[in-house]
């Protein structure tokens, strides 16, 4: 059963903060498109540098996309006044968390419990 501890639409600022991440990151993206398309042709010696760099937008336009994924989940959570509610135990996240990270899905205890499970599963890296 789903505890109903609804939160008003812009208590504290929340959508606020929201909005402004959503915007950020949304610009970010933009701007390194926009710069990776003026480069144009480029010499064959800097064909590597262009290749790392193209490597590292990606992974930041990766990285940005999934923060812009939390970041609308959590505006479609607060516009359904479920949002501040863990998704694992359906308790109240706290305060303190909701304000440095507005897009939290989960209280602390169980993120930590669901970071120490994905821990787990990893493949280490490097020489064994």
């Amino acid at each position: 059963m789903k505890k109903t501890v609804k939160l008003e639409c812009d208590r504290d600022g929340h959508r606020e903060r929201l909005e402004e991440k959503r915007a950020s990151v949304l610009s970010g993206l933009g701007i390194r498109f926009d710069t990776m398309a003026q480069m144009g042709r480029v010499g064959e010696d800097d064909q590597a540098q262009i290749s790392h760099d193209e490597f590292v937008s990606l992974r930041m336009n990766g990285l940005d996309y999934s923060q812009l994924r939390l970041v609308e989940e959590a505006l479609d959570r607060l516009n359904a006044g479920d949002y501040g509610i863990c998704l694992a135990c359906d308790e109240p996240i706290a305060e303190k968390r909701l304000r440095a990270l507005p897009w939290a899905q989960y209280c602390v205890t169980c993120q930590e419990t669901i970071g120490m499970e994905a821990d787990l599963h990893r493949e280490p890296v490097g020489k064994n």
